[in-house]
């Protein structure tokens, strides 16, 4: 039918396991398992007693319990789907409407609430969403996203479905889907477990890397934003300073982000990291500009950062001091954030010992 999508292109749970086509009127057994209500009432006016999936016996005249959430979601993905059916019965006149792509109808009902996003995620059609967002689909990766803020189980259970893979895919070919697949990982990584595991992906953080140093400004954005939730684990802080996340970070972080220095503070914390950090051009006069004139977050972790490496590097500690870090030290000795201050002390003491 036109406007409605191939065949080939719906998730399995939307089929009927006897006719194949995409159900409209879709019911349970007792077995479990949903068909559509036409099939399997001639499977069954047919003698048939087993569940046409299972060949396990069924009970006397089986109940047809409707399904009215795999009804809804795929009426949702294609009303059309459902309005043709109705056409054929004579229960509404007129042309079916156009339908929208499958993966716009998933996006809609997980922007929809909390359930819709419950709907979407037990119909089995999160795996078509994973395809499509591995693939470049921008709507399907803002679909995961949606679905990512349904909790922590959710954010468990897609990482389990393979969502790193997908979404690893979507950044690494950049484009309109890049941030979002970024965003939906920095959704997922907010399970513990789960940083560990997208940290562990071979992929994820190098991907992460070259979309912070290729990718447009919404890009690089997320891409902080998500290196900033991974490296909150140890672990992860080793590996972005070895997919060379760091120059780009310093870069960005001149550009105005104070995320980008909120990460910067994180890699400060290993040994590595310094090291690292201390190798880049124009660091000390991007912290010490982010220190002068950035918002409190920036400010204090732009203190940190230069604390950390100006104390293992003689060289560091004088540039910062020709650039007038004594003199801003002072200046923030005094600021309201009580954090601000202290890390104004401690880097003014780093300083009085070069």
């Amino acid at each position: 039918m036109e406007g409605v999508p191939e065949q080939a292109s719906w998730p399995d749970d939307f089929l009927c396991p006897i006719s194949l086509e995409v159900m409209t009127d879709p019911v349970i057994l007792p077995s479990g398992h949903t068909f559509e209500r036409r099939s399997i009432q001639r499977w069954l006016d047919g003698g048939h007693l087993t569940c046409p999936v299972t060949n396990l016996p069924l009970p006397p005249s089986p109940p047809l319990i409707p399904n009215h959430a795999l009804r809804r979601l795929i009426a949702a993905v294609s009303p059309a789907a459902v309005s043709a059916e109705k056409l054929r019965a004579g229960e509404c006149q007129g042309a079916a409407p156009t339908s929208p792509s499958s993966v716009l109808g998933l996006l809609r009902l997980a922007k929809s609430g909390a359930a819709g996003r419950r709907e979407v995620l037990e119909s089995g059609a999160v795996s078509a969403l994973l395809q499509h967002a591995a693939a470049g689909d921008e709507a399907a990766a803002k679909a995961l996203v949606y679905l990512s803020l349904d909790g922590d189980d959710a954010r468990v259970g897609l990482v389990a479905d393979g969502a790193v893979d997908a979404l690893c895919a979507a950044v690494s070919g950049g484009g309109a889907a890049a941030a979002h697949a970024a965003t939906a990982l920095t959704s997922l990584a907010t399970v513990g477990v789960n940083k560990c595991t997208i940290g562990a992906y071979p992929s994820a953080i190098p991907a992460l890397a070259r979309l912070l140093r290729l990718g447009g400004a919404r890009e690089r954005r997320e891409a902080a934003t998500t290196l900033y939730e991974l490296c909150k684990l140890p672990e992860n802080r080793r590996r972005t300073v070895r997919a060379g996340a760091a120059p780009a970070l310093v870069e960005l972080a001149a550009a105005g982000s104070a995320r980008a220095v909120e990460v910067l503070g994180l890699l400060a914390k290993n040994r590595e990291g310094r090291h690292d950090l201390s190798r880049i051009p124009d660091i000390v006069p991007v912290l010490c500009s982010v220190a002068g004139s950035g918002n409190a977050r920036a400010i204090d972790q732009a203190l940190v950062v230069l604390n950390w490496i100006c104390s293992e590097s003689d060289e560091l500690a004088m540039e910062a001091i020709k650039l007038g870090a004594f003199q801003l030290c002072e200046a923030l000795v005094n600021d309201d954030s009580c954090k601000i201050a202290k890390n104004a002390v401690e880097l003014a003491r780093t300083l009085e010992k070069a």
